[in-house]
């Protein structure tokens, strides 16, 4: 079975959750709290350059809110956003939020998702 690469966002599910979302990286990207989404999200969907760089890795994917992770791994204490790698059922964090924060741009994700997967 192939890996899973599970995307763990900062922000929770539910539809007042997302409108709120979209409102605030409108009005005051700066203070958003997800780079994940600020990164990988316009305000109308994933971007196109991001689902075509997921869409090239032979992995499985899966994106999670903050409250969908809790529920499904109840890890605790994990800064978020984070990407995990799960094989079998052994999940380890491949990029913690202080990695995910630095990138200013999706292009920095790329490479370091890309490096991170490269070194095992």
């Amino acid at each position: 079975m192939k890996p899973t690469l599970i995307f763990v966002y900062n922000a929770d599910s539910g539809l007042f959750n997302t409108l709120t979302d979209i409102a605030h990286k409108i009005f005051s990207p700066q203070t958003y709290a997800c780079n994940l989404c600020g990164l990988t999200y316009s305000h109308f969907g994933m971007k196109q350059e991001w689902k075509d760089f997921l869409g090239s890795l032979d992995l499985r994917l899966e994106f999670l809110h903050r409250d969908e992770f809790q529920a499904r791994y109840e890890m605790e204490g994990v800064s978020l956003p984070a990407v995990f790698k799960k094989v079998g059922n052994d999940l380890q964090l491949l990029l913690e939020a202080e990695a995910i924060d630095s990138c200013k741009h999706s292009d920095d994700l790329k490479q370091l998702v890309t490096k991170k997967l490269s070194c095992g």
